[in-house]
Order: structure tokens, then sequence, then C-alpha cells
């Protein structure tokens, strides 16, 4: 039995992970779940699933869930519960699929505690991409990526001699508003942008799939993942979702994985890795599909996945100012303070002010976390 925590258990990837748990409850045992502030989501899983540790965002949250837990889970909360929940139990994989910068120090301990790690979370390796991977090597820690792109391309290079390979291509589905022109997103609301065509996602990342912003992290993690230069990083646009990304060798074949889009399918492989077993989704039928449509990626109609290649090639802390102007500005648009088309003009404020550090270690990277998001707060 595989024992798991599961960081960010009440958000879209923590609770499908837990439909993958309850597809195969002889495989699975929860060890820890950490929440945010869905308290009642969590108090209900914890119920459920008896994990032995169960964090919370703040105190104030900690004292509205601790009466409502079983007897023997024990009750943690902020970053040093996210780090009790990562490392302090006797799961072998930790499941990293909190939202945003937060997540890099609990997935470090949980590396450090010698966890192998379900990645679901971006900003981890955009921000400290050359420390979690060299931490990683260091423990003999594998790192499975969960997200749908990543999940494919790592299926895609099994078994093949990474000096054949000539590029990856990241499939984009084109998110909430990929038939907008520029001017049509000018009057664009939080309702809309939320609306997205084929996945169900939190806010936070359906909003950075309708900017762009989603797949330029995607880019710069998938440098990190893989070994490879941006130049051999492409992004198409895929408006169906079913081919999930791509790999090219030198001798001109394309090994591609498709499915239909649902992301317990590589929840489910990560955990599994590397048996396969039956899956919850719906199977594919490309006779009912019919057509599969692509695009290539126009920088200038998504000047957010431009600047992560910039930022990505430049190295450094720059990837963490990308990252950390985005999470303010997409907090603000979510909150109505700003428009739409302002969130690529706070990211690319916060870069024209920043100055780059070249190999940060972590106190480096916390510093330029919290002056890009002070700056973009101002802006």
């Amino acid at each position: 039995m595989k024992k798991i925590a599961i960081l960010g258990s009440t958000g879209s990837i923590g609770t499908q992970t837990l439909d993958v748990v309850d597809k195969h409850p002889e495989l699975f045992q929860v060890e820890g779940l950490a929440g945010g502030s869905n308290t009642d989501l969590l108090i209900e899983q914890t119920k459920r699933y008896r994990p032995k540790k169960v964090s919370v965002g703040s105190k104030d949250l900690a004292e509205k869930v601790a009466p409502y837990l079983p007897a023997g889970t024990q009750l943690f909360y902020g970053t040093e519960g996210l780090v009790e929940v990562a490392a302090g139990t006797d799961a072998d994989t930790v499941v990293t699929a909190v939202m945003g910068s937060v997540g890099l120090e609990s997935t470090l301990a949980a590396i450090d505690g010698g966890k192998q790690i379900g990645l679901a979370n971006k900003e981890t390796l955009v921000s400290a991409g050359h420390i979690v991977m060299a931490r990683a090597a260091a423990k003999g820690v594998s790192i499975l990526p969960i997200d749908s792109e990543h999940s494919a391309i790592y299926q895609c290079l099994n078994g093949e001699n990474r000096e054949r390979l000539t590029g990856i291509t990241i499939t984009a589905s084109g998110g909430s508003f990929r038939d907008l022109t520029r001017e049509q997103l000018k009057d664009v609301t939080v309702e809309d942008a939320l609306k997205h065509p084929n996945w169900s996602m939190g806010s936070k990342i359906t909003i950075d799939s309708a900017t762009m912003v989603n797949k330029g992290l995607e880019v710069i993690e998938a440098h990190w993942l893989f070994g490879l230069h941006y130049d051999q990083i492409g992004v198409l646009l895929h408006p169906e979702s079913i081919i999930h990304s791509y790999v090219e060798f030198n001798d001109t074949s394309i090994i591609a994985q498709l499915g239909n889009p649902d992301m317990r399918v590589p929840i489910q492989y990560a955990l599994t890795y590397p048996d396969r077993l039956p899956s919850p989704a719906q199977r594919l039928s490309l006779a009912q599909a019919g057509k599969l449509h692509f695009r290539e990626m126009d920088m200038e109609r998504y000047p957010c996945l431009r600047m992560a290649y910039e930022c990505g090639k430049m190295g450094g802390t720059a990837t963490t100012a990308f990252n950390a102007a985005n999470e303010v500005a997409v907090a603000r648009f979510l909150r109505k303070e700003i428009s739409f088309l302002k969130i690529e003009d706070i990211i690319a404020s916060v870069l024209e002010a920043h100055h780059n550090v070249d190999e940060p270690d972590l106190q480096e990277i916390a510093r330029c976390d919290q002056e890009s998001r002070k700056l973009a707060s101002s802006l």
C-alpha cells in the first residue's frame, strides 16, 4: 500500500487526487492533508480518510477546525503546518498541489525527507528550479510531474535515448479568450475569464490559462524537469486539449500522448508509476472527436508567454519576479481592482524594474519575491 500526503487537498488537484484514491482504496493510505481556507471540505476529508496530520492556513482556522477532527489526527497551521504534513508523516509520496510560491519550502522539506514528489505546483520550479532539482538528485528523490503537459512529455520519453531528442512541444488550449482579439480583451470580466472551455481548474490557474502565463510557467518548468534549452521547448495552440504534448527526435519521429481532458489521468500516473491502472476518466474516441486543430503561438497576442521565455533564458531571479508579479496581478484582477489587460502591464513593469541575481539562494529568492509583490501591489 502506498502512503501519500496531499498539500492543497481542498483545491482542484487535491480533490481529484482523492478521486483517484477512491478509485483504488486498496492501494492508497492518506497520511496527511493540508488545506487552505476551505475548512468545511477539509473537515469532511479528514473524517473520511483519517490522516495522521492535517494543516490549515492560519491559527484562527485551526481553532475553528479543531473540535471537528477525529481522535488521533494532529492539527497544524501556516507554513510550518505545510512542512509538517510534507515531511513529518510516513508518506512515501507527497502531492504538492498548493498554489503559488508558498509550496517551495514544503516541497524542499519533503525532498529532504526522502519523499517522492508528485509535482502540481509550477511555482516551485519556476522560482527555485536549480535548487529543487539539485536537492532531489542529491537525495535520490523522483519528481513526477502531475501537469497534463509535463506528464505527457514524461510518458513520451519513457525508454527513449534523451540524446536523440531534438525538442518538445507543449500544447495550450488558449483559455477562455482564445478566439478574442486584443481589442476585444479590453472589456472582458472576471466571470468571462473563469469560463475555461476544456478544463475544470481553480480560479488562479484559469486566469493564467487565459493570459498564457500558465503556459509560460510550464515552459520554465519543462526546462528544469527535462534539462532542455529554451529553444528546444515550443508551444502550440490546440483548442481541443486532446494531444497533451509531444516530443520530436532527430529522425523526425514525433511521439505524442493523447486523452480526454481529465487531470485524474496524470495524477494517477504519478501515483502509480511505473504501473498503469484503470482510471475514472472517460476513454478517448478519435472517431467521435473527428478533427483536431492547431495554431502557431502568437507572441504579440500573448505577451505574457513571450516574457516568460525571456525570463527563463535570463535565469536567476527573473523567473521569481515574473511569477510573483503575476500572482499579485491575478489576485487584483479577481478582486476586480484592475482590468484583464492590466495583468500583463503589471508583470512588464515589475520586470523592467527588476535587477537580476544569478544562481540565487533561498534567501535571495524570498527577497526578490517579496519586493516584486510589493511593487506589483502598488502599480
